[in-house]
């Protein structure tokens, strides 16, 4: 290599160019303010579309619920709280996650993170972590400070009768609650959501390089490089095709069956949510929970009525696909969709894989790499929500109380997807025979020995 000219006599020499860390901070400043900005204007629509610019308090209020649902795609937790004085009893309880504002974040800063690092022909340590370091770092600083603005209260005033039985007791139990001024709000728990924050970023790092197909790894990872891309970036696509299919659904429904507003609230805030529990109920998979009460969360009629259908969902139901069918018997779509995609995802892993690998291998691959999406995306669909209220001590006011439990089957899930896995491997590893791959020389007409 050479060495740069000295400088004129009676000059100082010039500025050396920033070293690669400050390459690499610049990069990481970019990808965090986008992916911040990608999502906070996700979450801001969702909550508009479900009418959270009415909320009491103004811009305020609306500021602080757009950054608690931020945090929560972040992996964050939120609490609920309530007082009402020495007359009332409040209990909250909120654990889900959003799962479009997570999915935008995390392909918003995977993206730029890979950026930098395709200039270079085998990324160096130095040079990666030249960029995570950074990233990761400033993607704490900017979670703390949503942490900040994450919290609010809200004024509950109670109308109509809260007893439900036209009564004097109900007037007397609402007066008295109107008149301790009850109030309901939400914190932030800033030393777990830092940790779950610094889990979520590095995690879409680590899924950012495996999925990459382009972007060059440290000389050690190199030879793993085509073990691992093909069947993580197909199950990449698989997760993306599931989305991309519940999202045109949930437009047509949009479109016409009315409650636009609310549908769309749903796609900008929760798709994944009830995409990627079709993944899995379409494999056989099965999920758990209850809805009680007078309201719950916005989701499928369908998976509603299961949740409501056990005890009047006093007692939990089982979400599987012949429960759902039972109801619908439309919900056997899910089983033909779960089997051509992930089909199609065999054949994608064994398309991008190099020729000569075995098709027992891409089986293997593709089963460990289905077994572990699905032990990474599963538990993100868990959803527990509660709010109860008691007045005087004697007990939850049904009007007032509701509860919605969702809890997957995780393991049970994760070892039908790694059968799934291994049968679509082996099949799309087949169907690609034909198909000219990567370090495969193309074929010469007649044979080759004979000339002919």
């Amino acid at each position: 290599m050479s060495t740069p000219p000295p400088a004129p006599p009676g000059k100082a020499p010039t500025t050396a160019p920033a070293g690669p860390w400050a390459h690499g901070a610049a990069w990481a400043l970019g990808a965090v303010v986008a992916a911040f900005a990608a999502m906070a204007v996700t979450a801001g629509l969702g909550l508009w579309a479900a009418g959270a610019a009415d909320l009491p308090g103004g811009a305020g209020a609306f500021i602080a619920v757009l950054a608690a649902v931020v945090v929560m795609a972040a992996g964050g937790q939120v609490s609920l709280s309530g007082d009402a004085g020495a007359l009332a009893g409040t209990e909250a309880e909120l654990t889900a996650m959003p799962l479009t504002v997570t999915l935008v974040g995390a392909l918003v800063a995977g993206s730029v993170f890979l950026r930098p690092l395709r200039h270079h022909a085998v990324a160096s340590g130095r040079t990666l972590l030249g960029v995570a370091v950074p990233t990761v770092l400033l993607w704490l600083a900017g979670l703390g400070g949503l942490c900040a603005l994450a919290r609010h209260d809200f004024p509950l005033t109670l109308g109509g009768d809260t007893t439900g039985d036209g009564g004097d007791l109900g007037d007397l139990f609402k007066d008295l609650l109107n008149a301790a001024d009850p109030k309901v709000g939400f914190t932030t728990d800033v030393g777990p959501t830092l940790g779950y924050g610094l889990l979520w970023i590095l995690g879409v790092l680590v899924v950012a390089l495996l999925v990459s197909r382009r972007t060059p790894l440290p000389a050690r990872l190199v030879r793993h490089h085509q073990a691992v891309r093909p069947a993580a970036s197909a199950m990449l696509l698989l997760l993306l095709a599931y989305v991309g299919v519940a999202l045109v659904i949930g437009l047509v429904v949009a479109a016409t069956k009315g409650h636009a507003a609310e549908t769309l609230a749903v796609l900008l805030l929760g798709l994944p949510n009830v995409a990627w529990p079709a993944l899995g109920v379409g494999i056989g998979g099965s999920w758990e929970g209850r809805a009680d009460g007078p309201f719950g969360l916005p989701m499928p009629q369908i998976l509603d009525q299961v949740l409501r259908g056990g005890n009047g969902g006093k007692d939990l139901s089982t979400v599987d696909l012949s429960n759902l069918a039972s109801y619908d018997g439309r919900a056997w779509w899910l089983l033909v969709i779960a089997a051509v995609l992930v089909l199609a995802a065999g054949f994608v892993t064994a398309t991008r894989s190099p020729a000569g690998v075995p098709a027992w291998r891409h089986a293997l691959h593709l089963g460990v790499a289905f077994a572990v999406t699905l032990l990474v995306v599963t538990p993100l669909t868990l959803v527990e929500a509660r709010f109860g209220l008691s007045v005087l001590g004697i007990g939850d006011l049904g009007a007032l109380g509701a509860e919605v439990v969702l809890r997957p089957h995780i393991w049970a899930t994760v070892g039908l997807g790694l059968l799934w896995g291994l049968v679509a491997g082996f099949l799309g590893a087949l169907l690609a025979t034909g198909v000219r791959r990567k370090g495969e020389a193309p074929k010469e007409p007649g044979n080759a020995r004979t000339g002919r």
